[in-house]
């Protein structure tokens, strides 16, 4: 079932799948922090619009975002991804997290998020740092350009200045600890041979042992686009092979690809909030 913006029908069928659930896998593209304020690159057009220098020399998103961009040009390599590090630590998480959090404690087999967003929000936002998959990483860790051994760490001490103008770091670019060379954000960008995913790989392992123990699980998808279908793909395996039911949240593709459940056609927030406040009625 997918329906329009605002639908009621749609907005208490997701609080009863809700409801009904013992256990809540939240799966979250680049539009769950829209609604906090982050830009979702969705296209040339909407990147640009983030970054006017990089939509001055005709620079798209797979072309910055991309370790031949760093070999290419470090300072503008590094202007793209400080400007986004500073930006997600001054962002806030909106509401509709503390909501996701607060469904997901209240269940008997508890809650897991699987996420493409690299921003490092749901931590943020109070979500156990052992219940997160980040799938394509994150730009709070760092690694070697080459990398010259497979090890990350943290980006804590790195306080990039960034001509905005001009897109371009200014001062020392980010060295490695270990073979001085230059380093990037462990974040699996395109083109992408050298991403160290241990990390990845240690949170995957942690979310197949649990939903290996769940039953009745509900999938909340929220704001995953079809361009990179990664979390789309995970929210439609997860409820085929567990059983339960897919809520998928989407303004531009609600459509639920043949799997139970029902799709809304609208944002993060209001649906969330929506669904919170049916949630919060007393039963007749």
């Amino acid at each position: 079932m997918s329906a329009a913006p605002g639908d009621p029908r749609a907005i208490e069928r997701a609080a009863v799948l809700l409801a009904g659930a013992d256990a809540l896998l939240i799966a979250a593209g680049a539009g769950m922090g829209v609604d906090s304020g982050l830009p979702d690159f969705r296209g040339n057009a909407g990147f640009w619009k983030a970054y006017p220098a990089l939509a001055a020399e005709g620079t798209g998103f797979t072309d910055i975002a991309s370790p031949s961009a760093f070999r290419a040009d470090p300072r503008r390599a590094w202007g793209f991804y400080g400007h986004r590090l500073g930006l997600y630590r001054r962002t806030l998480p909106h509401a509709g997290y503390g909501l996701l959090r607060r469904w997901g404690e209240a269940k008997r087999d508890g809650y897991f998020v699987f996420t493409s967003n690299v921003d490092g929000q749901f931590q943020k936002a109070g979500f156990d740092p052992l219940r997160i998959e980040e799938c394509h990483g994150s730009i709070h860790h760092l690694q070697c350009l080459q990398p010259c051994v497979p090890l990350m760490w943290p980006a804590d001490g790195l306080q990039p200045v960034v001509d905005e103008a001009h897109c371009a770091l200014r001062g020392p670019l980010p060295a490695c600890p270990h073979c001085g060379g230059m380093a990037r954000p462990n974040i699996l960008m395109f083109g992408d041979g050298g991403w160290i995913d241990t990390q990845r790989a240690l949170q995957a392992a942690h979310c197949q042992d649990w939903l290996a123990q769940v039953r009745r699980p509900v999938v909340i998808e929220i704001g995953a686009g079809l361009d990179v279908p990664t979390v789309r793909q995970f929210a439609r395996r997860v409820v085929l092979r567990h059983g339960g039911s897919l809520i998928r949240i989407n303004p531009r593709a609600p459509h639920l690809d043949g799997v139970p459940g029902v799709g809304i056609a609208a944002g993060a927030l209001d649906t969330l909030m929506a669904i919170d406040r049916i949630l919060g009625q007393p039963s007749a």
